[in-house]
């Protein structure tokens, strides 16, 4: 007799699926060192070190050993650190050095804390489905590390947002938001962060906060109901302890750490780390399109990203969407083959020939994009929300509202003390031996709580953002004549109210902001400081509403910490004004003082009178200062030239006076021949305001700045412009769009409209690892994680331009939509908005000369 046993239907379906799933885990290939130094198989990258520590924002979230995970970067910071939750200003190690040992399979990194002397090594070798950590000591660990330092390795929380672990059999979740136990210790105990820098407002009391650990135990499986999130980590010295560090910190990751034990040298800690690999996995196709749409004119190209493991198809399709909803199709084409480009390959699908307006989506096999126009108007809308919602909520020294929201109140209106000389700020600001000023160390600066703009998703007046933001929006409106009213802006009140007009052009208004605190620099200072930014590194990481970065009251040395007389406060809070004069930032404050004098006559004549003169006074001041500079001071100003080139076409355009077109010419020439692609937006920016012969010659260039742009189709399937480093390309991307939008308009038989297409494609969507518009609230699909100051709700301001895409070493290209805190990737900053209004004016007008 045979026994039957049954069971419900969702146990035999849960039986079913553990044993698929421990089936598949169980034909996972091996990892390999590849030839690009990194550990490999279908699904599952190691790097150890491929990137860096760079040092100046200390962790970035992009060094040590990494993870890329079934096409996702999830872990990264494998160091050695001296913190169970590190914070972005915590100390980080320098790589001594790094050896990729090809013949034993293995890579070998050394660490040094340069303050403690201590040095540490990791060897990570392939072993089973996964890889074998080993790290060894040549030395104890230093006695003031002991109880410190440790192993970690730094989760992304958004990978494992809503999944599970098991630590030693016992299950548990990862929280959506922290909500562990904490502890606090005396400062004494705490390992001292950046330059003696305090992330913690300890209010006086000498302590910190130290999060507790999520769990603990020798064998930690992550996410085991998700295949391409599963990873196995095993400790063999130590135990493994889960650590979550946004208690600390919004931007901070969950950890898994092991301690380094006390008196111990050679081999004292050894780990097992098996991400799983699905076997046969490949990354889906993504199609790169515009998100926005395209003119029926324009070349048409999408380009296709594939795994490099993928088979490519022949074909592409296009469909129209009609009104009743039915998708049709309209061409059905052969892909070209572009080849590769970091770890994808490319293809190309054309479909230049349709050119009927209407709703079109494109599919490559299984994929199909969304909705998206070809239209004659597509780019009629691009720049609204950047010049409605964006810049209005970057507004300092104003309350902005919008309909039922209050961005901010009016903040910093105590701007601002004067930094004190030989400082050194956390955010790259530094004073030298001199104030350069009239004002004493820490005295109140008065008259600078007017005007500007928050530089980024942070705080600061950053006064070259400032005049780059003058100098493009003056473009916009002499170029473009962008007109547009859709805020209001009451100086006597300080408020700003968004979509609401008050018959001023909201243009004319942003510059006049930006030019009110240009102006207060200079009259108050005496000329522009390189920034105004808090002190205190507890403030800086402020999030929220920036009136409650500072308490708004005047600094008064004579009251204690926390105490106010109801007109000032004892409380250190105050920004300062780095002021150690630059004569290159000189020159480029000249410049757009120059600039917005001519825009703001006829609507502020008082302010537009105020910026000349201002103007005037620095570029004077200047020719007596440069005669008189030592080598140091030549090397703050590395970009002097460029920089009084500026200033001399602007107040030639300004003034009519010869001296200045002589002056721009003399400095342009010899930068064209050895920075062509630097310069040439300045020198078509001068086309129409100089002679013949300066005319001739800028012809004479186009040829060979036409070959430098045909460059880039071989470089990258976008043909423009894609920057490696630790900030994405849009900015560069945006400049070239630009540039070429000038070079058609003057030269349009060398340089094509399509030149100025492909900026746009790219920033809209046409670009590598997702088809998202880098515009928040521009296009069909558009960023909806950026890093501004309201990064915290995983948000995004409408009109924010990201940098994009970060090319991390050494193949692989990102763009985070699922966490907005690598500012690399996500921060939105005036500058590039600004650039980005002039693209827009730039983009609508292309279609009326051509």
């Amino acid at each position: 007799m045979q026994l039957k046993i049954y069971l419900p239907k969702p146990v035999m379906m849960v039986m079913a699926l553990i044993f698929c799933l421990s089936s598949l885990r169980g034909t996972a290939q091996k990892l390999k060192l590849n030839k690009l130094g990194y550990f490999e198989t279908p699904g599952v990258n190691v790097l150890v070190f491929s990137n860096q520590y760079n040092g100046i924002f200390q962790d970035e979230k992009t060094a040590g050993v990494e993870l890329i995970h079934h096409g996702v970067r999830t872990i990264t910071g494998g160091a050695v650190r001296l913190q169970n939750t590190p914070e972005q200003w915590d100390l980080v190690p320098t790589l001594v050095n790094r050896k990729v040992d090809s013949v034993n399979h293995q890579i070998d990194v050394t660490m040094r804390y340069a303050d403690y002397d201590f040095d540490s090594r990791i060897t990570v070798t392939p072993k089973g489905n996964g890889v074998e950590l080993n790290l060894y000591l040549d030395k104890p660990v230093p006695e003031k590390l002991a109880g410190r330092a440790g192993f970690n390795l730094e989760i992304i929380p958004s990978a494992y947002f809503e999944k599970t672990f098991l630590i030693d059999g016992k299950p548990g979740e990862f929280p959506l938001y922290p909500a562990g136990l904490t502890k606090m210790l005396p400062s004494s105990q705490k390992i001292p962060q950046f330059a003696g820098h305090s992330t913690f407002d300890d209010r006086g009391r000498n302590e910190f906060i130290e999060p507790a650990p999520l769990a603990t135990g020798k064998t930690l499986v992550m996410a085991p109901e998700d295949p391409e999130r599963t990873i196995k980590i095993q400790s063999f010295d130590a135990d493994l302890k889960l650590f979550d560090g946004r208690s600390l910190a919004q931007n901070g990751w969950f950890i898994v750490r092991s301690l380094l034990p006390a008196g111990k040298t050679g081999k004292v800690l050894t780990w097992y780390i098996e991400p799983n690999a699905v076997p046969g996995w490949k990354r889906a196709p993504v199609i790169e399109f515009s998100q926005v749409g395209y003119r029926p004119e324009q070349q048409k190209t999408a380009v296709i990203e594939l795994d490099k493991n993928d088979t490519p198809l022949q074909t592409a399709t296009l469909f129209e969407i009609t009104p009743d909803g039915k998708y049709v199709e309209r061409l059905k084409a052969a892909v070209q083959h572009w080849g590769q480009f970091t770890r994808y390959n490319y293809l190309k699908f054309d479909f230049s020939s349709v050119k009927k307006a209407g709703l079109y989506v494109i599919a490559y096999g299984d994929q199909k994009t969304n909705a998206f126009p070809i239209n004659a108007n597509v780019y009629e809308n691009i720049g609204h929300p950047t010049m409605d919602v964006w810049f209005p909520v970057q507004m300092d020294h104003m309350m902005v509202n919008e309909a039922y929201r209050v961005w901010h109140g009016a903040p910093f209106l105590d701007d601002a003390l004067q930094a004190p000389p030989n400082h050194q700020h956390f955010d790259t600001y530094q004073m030298g031996p001199t104030t350069d000023t009239k004002y004493k160390p820490l005295e109140r600066i008065p008259g600078l709580n007017v005007g500007g703009w928050f530089d980024a998703g942070d705080f600061d007046i950053e006064t070259p953002s400032h005049c780059s933001v003058v100098l493009n929006f003056v473009e916009a409106w002499e170029n473009f004549k962008i007109d547009r009213d859709e805020t209001y802006v009451d100086y006597p009140t300080r408020y700003v109210d968004i979509h609401r007009p008050d018959g001023k052009p909201d243009l004319l208004q942003q510059i006049e902001h930006g030019t009110l605190n240009l102006v207060a620099q200079v009259v108050n200072i005496g000329h522009p400081a390189r920034g105004i930014i808090v002190p205190n590194l507890h403030q800086y990481h402020h999030l929220g509403d920036a009136v409650n970065e500072t308490d708004n009251l005047p600094y008064n040395a004579s009251l204690k910490p926390y105490q106010t007389d109801g007109k000032s406060s004892g409380t250190m809070d105050d920004r300062w004004a780095f002021t150690t004069r630059n004569i290159a930032l000189d020159y480029q404050a000249t410049a757009a003082l120059a600039a917005a004098s001519r825009a703001l006559k006829g609507y502020n004549d008082t302010l537009s009178a105020k910026s000349l003169q201002s103007a005037l006074k620095l570029w004077h001041e200047d020719d007596s200062l440069k005669m008189h500079m030592d080598s140091a001071a030549r090397a703050r100003n590395r970009f002097l030239a460029g920089n009084e080139m500026l200033a001399a076409l602007q107040l030639y355009i300004t003034t009519k006076d010869q001296q200045y077109a002589d002056h721009f010419k003399k400095l342009i020439m010899p930068m064209l021949d050895r920075f062509p692609g630097f310069v040439m937006i300045s020198a078509l920016h001068a086309y129409p305001y100089m002679d013949k012969d300066y005319q001739d010659k800028i012809a004479a260039y186009m040829q060979k700045y036409k070959a430098s742009c045909d460059e880039y189709d071989k470089q990258n399937p976008y043909g423009v412009p894609v920057t490696p480093g630790g900030w994405g390309g849009s900015g560069q991307v945006i400049n070239y769009a630009i540039t070429n939008y000038y070079a058609n308009k003057y030269f349009p038989n060398i340089i094509g409209p399509e030149y100025v297409y492909k900026g746009l494609n790219y920033i809209f969507g046409c670009h590598p690892y997702s088809n998202l518009s880098f515009v928040s609230a521009v296009g069909v699909r558009s960023k909806k994680v950026t890093y501004g100051n309201n990064r915290a709700d995983f948000r995004f301001i409408a009109g924010g331009v990201v940098p994009g895409i970060l090319l991390l070493k050494p193949d692989f290209p990102e763009n985070k939509e699922d966490w907005p805190f690598f500012w690399g990737e996500n921060e939105v900053t005036i500058a590039g908005c600004a650039q980005y209004i002039v693209l827009s004016g730039a983009a609508n007008q292309l279609g009326q000369h051509n």
